[in-house]
This record gives structure tokens, C-alpha cells and sequence, in this order.
């Protein structure tokens, strides 16, 4: 069997892990010319480690990211609201919340990946079903053949596009701003994570290990349209003005042209992921807010899914089928609570915002533990 991977980001370069772990053949291609060590970070929750550790890839050994040993919410201006209970929840999961650059998790990928093809500035135009395999074609016309093509290239997905038609990206009417900087301060110890809860908008701030925080801020746009952000690092600043320091200060020594804004996006979920030998894993699949720290995460479940069903047979059409229908329920519930938690976090009221707030900090512990357990519980198919 020959599986032909599309898009290698989290998502993509652990399904080749996964099949090679298995003994199948892959190729990978990926559109961008070479491969990015800009943009933010991750927050890898502990169903995404444990399934990592399971392809021999633990990343506190290998010294990737930072362990997260305390997680908070506090308001804007820095006061606390509650503390999660995130050591004894990985205790009880037996695997721990890492924090990480985006960039350092796909080095680690594609280093695992040893002699697999990985194809940098691929673009895949069509493709076409070749008796029972599957060919795909590129913008320069070269064609590769394969058994099964796996789409993991992300919210704009070509092969979602391909496969199954185009619902449009959805927008949730608020911008979201992301970077790393080299940064520490007392409010940060090592493997801490902050969230502000503002009015309108929130602030995170993550300890990445090495000296370095992952940061990122959100604010609602006033006319919920879509927004393409034109501004800079100063007009940043300004949406945080009277903040806590701590948040104005790692916004001040980042580079400017280190900061990457995006819309808050997800996509109707997709009840059907493919057809024949075609399928989809990550944000092809499933796209998510970022409000449970699942997207990652639940792409690297998709992979090593697949690949346990492809190994396991019968035949290649009959494993994707088997594979979308185990991950099914999962990513759509996960999709959904993403949606949820969002339009709490986004409260643009400051009567509703303080309610909120209010009802965070008296909310009993079990609830805040269930609430944050449950999303990470996940049994990998061994």
C-alpha cells in the first residue's frame, strides 16, 4: 500500500509518522516552498502527547516546549480568578500538557520522518481515481500515483475541495494575533500559562521553555464582518491599553514582523470526509476554534487513527470508512464545545463579561476539573 499525504503541517507529518511506525509507504507534499519557522505556538493537551509518546516521540525528552505545571485565569488587569487544576488532571490522564512553537513540533515530525519523500512546493490541482488507487496532479502537471490520498491541508483544504464541494469558512466576528518572543516575568514562572478574560477580548500568555512565551490576543470586530488586520504592533498595544504589564510588556519586545493575525475561524462540520480512497484528517476534517486547545491535538489522533485502520484492513476503502466513522463523534462534539466556550470567552457586554467572571470564580472545583478533563480523554486504538 502507498498513501499520498497532502499538506505537511501537525497533522499531515503525523499521519507519516503513523504509517511508517506501520510499515505502509508514504509521500508527503506540501505547498509552501520550505518549511516555516515563523508564526506561534501550540498547546499540545494530554490526549495529543500520549497518542506522540505512542509513535516514540515524548516530547519533554526530546526537550520540546515546556511541561505546563500551572494554568490560570485572571482578568485583564491581572487579577486572579482561578487556578485550573492542570498537574493533577495529567496525573490522572497519565500525560502531560506540553506547550510549544509550532515550529520546533514539525521539526521534531519531520526529523522522525527519516527517508519518507516530503515534497516542498507541490501544488495539488486534481486528482483522479486510478482503477483502485488514486492519482493527484500539480500546478507544474506532474501526476504521483498512489493507493489512498489523505487530505491534511489544513481550513482550505484542496482535497475537502475535491472530495466533497466547499461549505464556506465561517468567521466568528473577532481577529486573533499570535507570536512567540523571547520573554519572562514573575506573573510567567516556567510552565506557566496566563489567559486574560477581558470585555470583548482575551490575552494568553504561555511559558514555551528556553526563555521564549508564546502569546496570543483577540478582540471582537465591531461589525462582525470579516476583518483582514492592517495594523501593527503599536495599534496592538493600543487594543490592550491598561492590561496588566506583564501582557503590554511581551506585546513591546516582540519583532514586529513576528506577530501573525488571522480571523477567528471554523467550518460547518463535515459529516462526510471522503469518497473511495480519499479521506481527511485535522483541520481538512474538522477545523475548531482554539477555545479548547484541541486543534492540534485532535489532528494528531486523526493520524495515528488512520493509520491503525489502514494497517488493520480489510482493504484501503473499506479502513477510511472504518477510520472516519471511530473519529466521527468525537471531532464533532469537540468542534461544537469549541464554538461554545468561544461566545463565552468573546462576551462583548461588560454586564455580561462581569457575570461571567463572577460565575468563574465561584463555580465549584469539580466542575472546573470535569470541564477541563473531559475534552483530553482519549483511549488511542492500540
Amino acid at each position: 500500500m502507498k498513501v499520498l499525504v497532502v499538506g505537511a503541517g501537525v497533522g499531515g507529518l503525523t499521519t507519516a509518522v503513523a504509517l511508517r511506525a506501520r510499515g505502509i509507504d508514504v509521500e508527503v507534499f506540501e505547498e509552501a516552498p520550505r518549511t516555516s519557522t515563523s508564526g506561534g505556538g501550540l498547546g499540545i493537551a494530554g490526549n495529543g502527547t500520549r497518542v506522540l509518546s505512542a509513535l516514540g516521540l515524548d516530547l519533554p525528552k526530546a526537550g520540546v516546549g515546556r511541561v505546563c505545571a500551572r494554568f490560570c485565569l485572571r482578568t485583564a488587569r491581572g487579577r486572579l480568578m482561578r487556578e485550573i487544576p492542570i498537574g493533577s488532571i495529567a496525573d490522572e490522564l497519565g500525560s502531560p500538557v506540553v506547550n510549544v512553537r509550532r515550529s520546533d513540533l514539525v521539526a521534531l515530525l519531520r526529523d522522525a520522518l527519516a527517508d519518507t519523500p516530503l515534497h516542498h512546493d507541490v501544488k495539488v490541482t486534481r486528482y483522479d481515481r486510478v482503477g483502485a488507487g488514486v492519482s493527484i496532479t500539480c500546478a507544474a502537471g506532474r501526476t504521483y500515483t498512489g493507493d489512498v490520498l489523505v487530505g491534511a491541508d489544513g481550513i482550505r483544504s484542496v482535497v475537502r475541495e475535491l472530495s466533497t464541494g466547499g461549505e464556506p469558512v465561517r468567521e466568528h466576528g473577532y481577529i486573533c494575533w499570535i507570536a512567540t518572543a523571547p520573554f519572562e516575568h514573575p506573573r510567567l514562572p516556567p510552565g506557566g500559562a496566563v489567559h486574560y478574560w477581558g470585555t470583548g477580548q482575551r490575552f494568553g500568555l504561555i511559558d514555551i521553555g528556553h526563555g521564549r512565551a508564546y502569546w496570543w490576543g483577540t478582540k471582537n470586530t465591531p461589525s462582525r464582518r470579516p476583518l483582514r488586520w492592517a495594523g501593527g504592533k503599536q495599534q496592538i498595544l493600543d487594543c490592550f491599553e491598561g492590561w496588566a504589564d506583564e501582557v503590554r510588556q511581551v506585546i513591546s519586545v516582540t519583532e514586529d514582523d513576528a506577530v501573525v493575525s488571522v480571523p477567528a475561524q471554523d467550518r460547518p462540520f463535515l459529516e462526510t470526509w471522503g469518497t473511495g480512497p480519499v479521506t481527511l484528517v485535522g483541520d481538512a476534517a474538522h477545523p475548531m476554534l482554539t477555545s479548547l486547545s484541541q486543534g492540534a491535538g485532535t489532528a494528531i489522533e486523526d493520524g495515528h487513527a488512520l493509520a491503525h485502520h489502514l494497517a488493520a484492513g480489510p482493504d484501503p476503502v473499506t479502513a477510511l470508512r472504518r477510520y472516519e466513522a471511530a473519529r466521527r463523534d468525537r471531532t464533532r462534539w469537540l468542534v461544537s464545545a469549541s464554538r461554545r466556550l468561544s461566545r463565552l470567552e468573546q462576551l462583548g457586554h461588560p454586564l455580561t463579561a462581569g457575570l461571567r467572571n463572577l460565575v468563574i470564580r465561584n463555580m465549584p472545583s469539580s466542575v472546573i476539573r470535569r470541564q477541563n478533563i473531559t475534552p483530553m480523554r482519549y483511549e488511542p486504538p492500540a
